[in-house]
């Protein structure tokens, strides 16, 4: 199995290159909204829009060859996902460009990049961290983006492609549980309380409502001030996010390798489409869309493939509701679980509950005779109805 790990490196590029890097960029977005645009919506294959607009690319925009092909793939992937989302593509803006092995490559010897712009090769230099020289240390890599980020500044994102060991057959799996009072809890016992990323999200929006209430009544100034004070802030808590979640998926992944385990998580596609249904205060809303749940298992995912460890993902239904050990249906009420059978009657944390009922699961799904966990013997009272078993 093929891993893909993107190595994200900034680039130096001197005054004269910076220019070319942004006609490039302009170029490519106009190449490829105007493939979109002269291309039937229904074509998604990349060969099929290569057939149509090639010698138009090439001749009207100036793309070399392989930068006409790169436009014909964009076009294609993303109507690709365009089509599996039920949406139309967007626009195309001047922030990235596709490069293959042909119009790229990087050189280790004085670690620069060699990119073909619109008017030739251009050399250039990047700043690499020690965790990117390690990567890229030995390394040929074939295909890569050329990005400009929010900041401004411009990035080479380049792409690694790797063998991946194969998972470990295992019958231990390890449950987590995900929340927004917990971040993740684990069967094993770890937990990661949730409360520093809401207080972090509550206080920078609050910061922003309050500079933007400013802006509205401040002067020209006022207002130039205001947008570079939330420039400088864009961004911080979405970095503090990854960092959180990147800490917590190596955790994970990590006792699972020591324990020999696999990871069952939750599927929690959909989520917020059903929660924003139900009535709640806009301060409740934008901390529940603002949860990054799914970041967290693409974390888990990416690491546990790195690693071989398997990591699937079980239907969230009933898991916080139902007792891991009488199966039993019980009451949760925020941060509390009670089992409502008598021969039970367990209590406890409603987050350690549900993981180990997502490791159960997870048990039953990876196990071709399935889990005797979640099995029980059935038997009646003299009236001829069902009795709850007491374990």
């Amino acid at each position: 199995m093929k891993q893909v790990l993107t190595i994200a490196c900034k680039l130096q590029p001197t005054p004269e290159q910076t220019l070319k890097i942004e006609e490039l960029l302009q170029v490519f977005a106009d190449g490829c909204n105007y493939a979109n645009q002269n291309v039937k919506d229904s074509i998604t294959s990349k060969t099929t829009i290569q057939n149509l607009v090639y010698q138009s690319l090439r001749a009207q925009f100036g793309l070399s060859a392989n930068q006409a092909v790169r436009v014909c793939a964009r076009v294609g992937a993303n109507r690709k996902t365009a089509k599996l989302k039920g949406r139309p593509v967007r626009e195309f803006k001047p922030t990235s460009a596709d490069y293959d092995a042909r119009i790229f490559s990087f050189r280790e010897k004085d670690w620069t990049v060699s990119l073909t712009l619109l008017n030739g090769r251009e050399h250039i230099k990047i700043d690499a961290g020690n965790y990117q020289r390690g990567k890229l240390k030995g390394r040929t890599p074939t295909s890569a983006h050329l990005c400009k980020h929010r900041d401004g500044k411009y990035y080479i994102h380049i792409q690694l492609k790797d063998d991946a060991p194969d998972p470990v057959k295992t019958k231990n799996v390890i449950g987590v549980d995900f929340g927004r009072r917990d971040i993740a809890v684990t069967s094993n016992g770890d937990k990661w309380d949730g409360s520093g990323i809401a207080q972090a999200r509550d206080k920078f929006s609050k910061v922003r409502a309050s500079l933007q209430a400013k802006a509205r009544k401040g002067t020209r100034t006022t207002r130039r001030r205001v947008r570079n004070i939330l420039k400088r802030l864009s961004g911080r808590e979405r970095r503090y996010q990854t960092w959180l979640n990147h800490t917590i998926s190596r955790a994970i992944i990590q006792d699972a390798m020591r324990s020999g385990s696999l990871v069952a998580i939750e599927d929690l596609t959909g989520i917020r489409d059903r929660t924003n249904q139900q009535p709640r205060t806009r301060a409740e809303r934008r901390r529940s869309n603002s949860w990054a749940f799914y970041q967290l298992r693409q974390f888990l995912e990416y690491k546990g493939i790195q690693s071989g460890v398997e990591v699937i993902a079980v239907s969230p239904r009933y898991t916080s509701q139902t007792c891991h050990q009488c199966l039993y249906i019980g009451l949760r009420s925020g941060k509390r679980f009670g089992c409502t059978n008598n021969c039970c009657n367990w209590h406890g944390d409603a987050d350690v509950n549900g993981s180990e009922m997502i490791r159960l699961v997870g048990l039953s799904v990876t196990q071709a005779e399935g889990s005797k966990l979640l099995s029980c013997e059935l038997s009646w009272d003299s009236s001829g109805l069902l009795k709850a078993p007491c374990l």
